[in-house]
């Protein structure tokens, strides 16, 4: 597992798991619910990645992914079917044996008695080691091991795994975000103000989003750091760049961390 970085920053990676994603079949919705939620318990998502429904792939991603960050959060992959592999592929990314966890087979039992099928039971296999995690909403849970969380593809599943993996989570400071929105604008104008902020506080994240729409134009310009005093003093330093750059419509607008 991926040590604590020196600046208190906590990190974690999504690894997407599933050809219907790849496809275009299945639009994916868990990375913005997971990175909004990791951001809450103060852990930055620092990257992601979607991979098919291949053994090796799924191997080789997790185990670059689990060696550079804290943690990694798994979606897909953890159903009934021949092609839902993920617990195989981070078995074998860990070196252990897969097993029919008894609380699981209890929970199918309770649920389906005489018809818990084999493809069934495949929901119930955990890696040696394992731990789960709780599934409030329906159907088997998810595990995790080591600094990995293994979590279902469907959404309305998966945010509800995520309750049971916040308080397993070593949290770091919470990132707090400020928007600027900048409003006849284009970014060519916005560009050297933003860039001289951006060199004046090199800690801190920067980023300009264009609005188009309603015959208006402009930018949000976001600000996001861990030291709040630190970001009061950004923001009115871009307020006052901007005012100098001829620059006059802006405004300060409410911003999700």
């Amino acid at each position: 597992m991926a040590g604590p970085s020196s600046d208190d920053r906590v990190t974690a990676a999504v690894l997407i798991i599933g050809d219907e994603i790849l496809s275009g079949r299945t639009q994916d919705t868990n990375l913005r619910d997971i990175a909004r939620y990791l951001g809450v318990h103060g852990v930055d998502l620092a990257e992601a990645r979607t991979v098919p429904d291949v053994h090796e792939e799924i191997v080789a991603a997790l185990n670059a992914l689990r060696a550079r960050y804290d943690y990694v959060i798994t979606t897909g992959g953890i159903g009934p079917t021949h092609d839902d592999i993920t617990a195989e592929a981070v078995a074998a990314a860990f070196g252990v044996e897969l097993y029919e966890h008894p609380e699981i087979l209890a929970m199918m039992a309770a649920r389906w008695g005489p018809e818990v099928t084999p493809a069934r039971r495949r929901m119930a296999r955990v890696p040696v080691g394992g731990d789960l995690v709780k599934n409030p909403v329906q159907g088997p849970p998810g595990f995790t091991i080591g600094n990995v969380f293994v979590l279902a593809g469907v959404p309305l599943v998966m945010r509800g795994m995520l309750e049971d993996v916040g308080p397993r989570l070593r949290g770091g400071a919470v990132t707090v975000s400020r928007t600027v929105r900048v409003e006849g604008s284009g970014e060519g104008v916005i560009a050297a103000p933003l860039e001289a902020v951006a060199r004046a506080h090199p800690a801190m994240s920067l980023g300009s989003y264009p609005f188009f729409g309603d015959g208006k134009y402009g930018s949000n310009l976001v600000l996001r750091s861990r030291d709040s005093v630190e970001l009061a003093a950004a923001v009115g330093e871009l307020v006052a760049a901007l005012r100098a750059a001829g620059i006059n419509t802006i405004r300060e607008v409410e911003t999700a961390a």
